[in-house]
C-alpha cells in the first residue's frame, strides 16, 4: 500500500474510579478527547473506558468510527479496548474481539491468573485512496497476573498471525503492563517454540524501528501531576509497515497536569 503516512495513537485513558478526587472523568474527560484531536490520528486504540467514557468520547470525537464491544461476558459491561479510524481515510472490512485466555472465543473468559477478562479489538481497514488493507489490534494484559501477560501475549501474537491476511501491514498496540525485555514482550517480538503456533515473529517494537531518535519521555505513565519514570509499558508493534516516527505525548493541560494516568503513543507509519 503506498500513499500518505498513516498516524496511529495508542492511549489507556483510565477507567472513571471516585477515588481519583479531582483528576475523576467529569474533571478530565474533555481534555482526553482533547489530547487524542490534537495528535490527529488516523487510527487510534484506547484502552479502559467504561461505557459512559466510551459514549462521551465517541460524542466528542465525531471524526472517528468505531469499533469494539466491552470485556465482561454481558456486552456493555465494564471496560472496553475500542478501535476509532477516521472513515473519510478508511473503510472497515472486517473487525471482532478475542479475549487472552485459554478459549479466547468465549465472551468474558478469564486467563489463567489474571484479575480480570482482557481482551484485543481487531478491525481490517482498507485505504480509500492508495488501496490495501492494515490489520489494526487493540489490547490490554492484565496488571496483576504474571503468567496471563505472557499468555496472553501470545494467545495476541497467534490470533494476529490467524486473522492476517498475505503478508498486509499489522499494528498492535496497548497498554501491555511490561516494560521493553519483559516475557510478554518478548513473547510478542521474539516469538517462542511452542507447538501451537511457534516460531519467529514478524512484529518489531516501533520504537525501536524509528530512523529518528524517539520523541518525548521515557515512560508511559503519571500520576496525573508528573512523571512516573521507567515505566515505558504502553507499546506500538508493526509488521509490514515502515516507522516514519515514533514519540510519547506529554501532554499538559490546565496548570500542568496530564489528561490521565497513561501517555499516548504516536506513531507514523507508512504502509
Amino acid at each position: 500500500m503506498n500513499g500518505e503516512a498513516v498516524r496511529v495513537l495508542t492511549y489507556n485513558v483510565r477507567r472513571d474510579t471516585a477515588r481519583d478526587g479531582e483528576f475523576d472523568w467529569a474533571g478530565r474527560g474533555d481534555a482526553v478527547a482533547g489530547t487524542v484531536r490534537f495528535h490527529r490520528p488516523d487510527i487510534v486504540g484506547l484502552q479502559e473506558p467504561l461505557g459512559h467514557q466510551y459514549s462521551d468520547l465517541r460524542e466528542s470525537l465525531p471524526d472517528f468510527e468505531w469499533v469494539g464491544r466491552s470485556r465482561e461476558a454481558g456486552e456493555g459491561d465494564g471496560e472496553f479496548c475500542p478501535v476509532g479510524y477516521r472513515p473519510e481515510r478508511f473503510e472497515r472490512l472486517d473487525s471482532g474481539t478475542f479475549w487472552l485466555s485459554p478459549t479466547p472465543d468465549e465472551s468474558g473468559s478469564v486467563g489463567w491468573d489474571a484479575a480480570y477478562p482482557r481482551i484485543a479489538t481487531w478491525a481490517r481497514l482498507r485505504d480509500r485512496d492508495a488501496g490495501g488493507t492494515v490489520l489494526y489490534c487493540n489490547t490490554h494484559l492484565d496488571h496483576e497476573g504474571e503468567r496471563a501477560r505472557v499468555e496472553g501475549a501470545r494467545v495476541l501474537r497467534e490470533r494476529v498471525s490467524e486473522i492476517r491476511e498475505d503478508e498486509e501491514p499489522v499494528v498492535v498496540g496497548g497498554d501491555f503492563n511490561c516494560v521493553a525485555g519483559d516475557d510478554p514482550y518478548r513473547a510478542i517480538v521474539d516469538g517462542d517454540d511452542r507447538e501451537a503456533g511457534g516460531g519467529e515473529s514478524p512484529l518489531v517494537d516501533a520504537r525501536e524501528s524509528s530512523p529518528y531518535p524517539p520523541h518525548g519521555p521515557d515512560t508511559t505513565r503519571t500520576d496525573f501531576e508528573s512523571l512516573r519514570p521507567d515505566l515505558q509499558i504502553d507499546h506500538v508493534f508493526v509488521a509490514g509497515a515502515a516507522v516514519e516516527g515514533y514519540g510519547v505525548a506529554a501532554d499538559v493541560v490546565g496548570d500542568g497536569w496530564f489528561p490521565s494516568d497513561h501517555l499516548p503513543v504516536v506513531v507514523d507509519l507508512a504502509l
